[in-house]
C-alpha cells in the first residue's frame, strides 16, 4: 500500500505541471486579452478609450509577453513564493480574492455533500430491499425528477416558496442588516434561512442519481452466493445487509471523492450565481468572463490538484474497503 502511494504521488507531480500549463494556454486561446474585455467594458459603460491606452494597458500588465514567459513567471511565483499572481479586474492579490470566498463554499458544498450520502444510501438500499414496491417507484420517479430539473429552476422556486409562502428574505446568505455585524443568535437563525435553500439545490441532483446507483448495486449484490450463506448462518436480515452487500455497493460514493473535493472549491457556478452566493463559483466565472488569466488559471490550478488529491484518497479507501481491490 505505502508503494502504491508513493508511486500515485509521484505521478501527481508531472501530472499538475501539464494541466497548469494547458490550462493556462487554454484561457490565452479566446481572440483578445483582459485588456481587450477592459476596454470592451469601459466602452459599453460610455466611456472613451483609445487604442494606444488599450495597447499601454497591455503592456503595462505583460500581456505582449510570449506565452511560456508569462506561465513561467505565473508557476515561478507559485512554486517559490506561494504567490498566486494578481487579479486584473480585481486590482487585488488572487489569493486574498480566493481564501476570502472559500470557507463558505467549503461549508456548504460540504454540508451538501453529507446531505446527498445521508438521502441516497438508505433509500437506495431501501429500493433494493423492496424492489417494485410502491415506495421503490416512488423513489424511482424523485430519481427522474432530481436528474431532469435544472439546479438553477430548482434555486427559483425555492425562492419563490421561501418569499411568498414562508416570508423570508431570498437570496444571498443573510438579510442586508445583518451584513457585517457581529454573530450573534438572531444572525445565526437568519442564516439558517438562507443556506438551507443551497443545500437542498445542491444535494438533490446528487442524490437522485447516487439512489439509483446504490439501488443498482445492491440489487447486483444480493443474489449472490455470499449473502445466501450470511443468512443461511442465522443471521438477521439488517446484519447480513448492512455488513456484506451494502459495504461492495459504497465502492462508487467512496469513488466520486475525485471529484467531490474539487466540487467542495468551486460549488455549483449558476446556482451560487442565482442565488446571489459570496462563493468561489461566480468568482470564477467573472474571470473567466473577463479573461483574468492569473485569476482563472490559479482556479483551474487550485482544482486540478484537489482532483489529483481526491482520486488519490479514493483509490486507498476503495483499497481499504473492498478485500477485492486490495488483494489485486
Amino acid at each position: 500500500m505505502l508503494s502504491f502511494i508513493l508511486r500515485r504521488t509521484l505521478w501527481a507531480i508531472p501530472t499538475l505541471i501539464v494541466v497548469s500549463f494547458i490550462s493556462f494556454l487554454i484561457i490565452q486561446l479566446p481572440p483578445g486579452d483582459y485588456a481587450t474585455a477592459y476596454a470592451a467594458e469601459l466602452r459599453n459603460g460610455g466611456d472613451y478609450i483609445t487604442e494606444a491606452q488599450e495597447e499601454a494597458i497591455r503592456t503595462q500588465l505583460g500581456l505582449n509577453d510570449p506565452v511560456l514567459l508569462q506561465y513561467g513567471r505565473w508557476i515561478g511565483n507559485i512554486l517559490f513564493h506561494g504567490d498566486f499572481g494578481q487579479s486584473f479586474h480585481w486590482n487585488a492579490p488572487v489569493s486574498d480574492l480566493i481564501w476570502d470566498r472559500l470557507a463558505l463554499t467549503l461549508l456548504l458544498s460540504t454540508l451538501s455533500l453529507v446531505f446527498t450520502w445521508i438521502i441516497a444510501i438508505p433509500i437506495g438500499v431501501y429500493s433494493a430491499q423492496r424492489q417494485y414496491s410502491f415506495l421503490d417507484y416512488l423513489f424511482t420517479v424523485f430519481g427522474f425528477l432530481g436528474k431532469g430539473i435544472p439546479d438553477f429552476l430548482l434555486a427559483l422556486v425555492l425562492m419563490w416558496i421561501s418569499f411568498i409562502w414562508l416570508n423570508l428574505d431570498v437570496g444571498g446568505l443573510m438579510s442586508p442588516q445583518f451584513e457585517g455585524q457581529p454573530l450573534t443568535w438572531a444572525k445565526f437563525v437568519n442564516i439558517l434561512s438562507h443556506i438551507w435553500i443551497p443545500i437542498v439545490v445542491l444535494a438533490t441532483g446528487g442524490a437522485a442519481g447516487l439512489i439509483r446507483v446504490m439501488r443498482a448495486n445492491m440489487l447486483d449484490e444480493l443474489g449472490k452466493p455470499y449473502v445466501e450463506t450470511a443468512y443461511a448462518q442465522g443471521l438477521s436480515e439488517r446484519q447480513v445487509v448492512w455488513r456484506y452487500p451494502v459495504r461492495v455497493a459504497l465502492n462508487p460514493f467512496i469513488s466520486t471523492v475525485g471529484w467531490a473535493l474539487p466540487a467542495l472549491f468551486s460549488g455549483d457556478v449558476i446556482t451560487a450565481v442565482v442565488l446571489n452566493l459570496p462563493t468561489t463559483g461566480p468568482l470564477l466565472l467573472q474571470a473567466l468572463k473577463m479573461q483574468d488569466m492569473y485569476l482563472a488559471g490559479s482556479f483551474i490550478l487550485i482544482l486540478s490538484v484537489f482532483t489529483v488529491i481526491g482520486t488519490l484518497i479514493s483509490d486507498i479507501l476503495l483499497a481499504w474497503s473492498d478485500p477485492r481491490i486490495r488483494y489485486a
